[in-house]
């Protein structure tokens, strides 16, 4: 069984997020979303409200057949990839900066865990201006996250900028 890691904050789960998602059940048999607990990052949604936001909508999407679990996580990324037994990393890349960055992390995580691979997908061109804290910013401010989060992460972005 082919088993991937997508890691991330998912702060709020953007249709970036989701893309590469169904992209990534056509390379595995069960892919673990794995939602990290980084303290340092200052989250807007909790971490119950990030995983319930991304099980609502992944039944959304098309997953190939595979197997999708949402999965919290603290600890380093090569630790949870060795934990579930993926045998592949998968990374969403929007830019030439995104990719600069996740280098440098792929590189300690070989040293670590030779023989757990990267893999990067790129986003859709549609997709690739949408970066979580730009939404949260935009939504803060008021404007219309609509073509970037689905209906049901829209009303949650609304809902914390208008009780805060």
């Amino acid at each position: 069984m082919r088993v991937g890691l997508y890691p991330g904050t998912f702060d709020p789960l953007t249709n970036g997020h989701l893309d590469i998602i169904e992209r990534a059940c056509v390379l595995v048999d069960r892919l673990i979303i794995g939602v990290a607990i980084n303290r340092d990052k200052n989250p807007l949604f909790s971490l119950e409200e990030r995983v319930e936001m991304i099980e609502r909508n992944i039944g959304k999407i098309n997953n190939h057949g595979a197997q999708v679990v949402v999965d919290p996580f603290e600890n380093l990324l090569i630790q949870k990839a060795k934990q579930v037994n993926a045998t592949v990393i998968i990374r969403g890349l929007r830019a030439v900066s995104d990719f600069e960055y996740e280098y440098a992390l792929v590189g300690m995580n070989r040293a670590m865990q030779p023989d757990i691979e990267t893999v990067f997908l790129m986003a859709e061109a549609k997709h690739q201006a949408i970066a979580s804290r730009l939404v949260k910013e935009i939504a803060r401010l008021g404007g219309d996250v609509s073509s970037f989060v689905t209906p049901g992460v829209q009303q949650a972005l609304i809902a914390k900028y208008t009780t805060a």
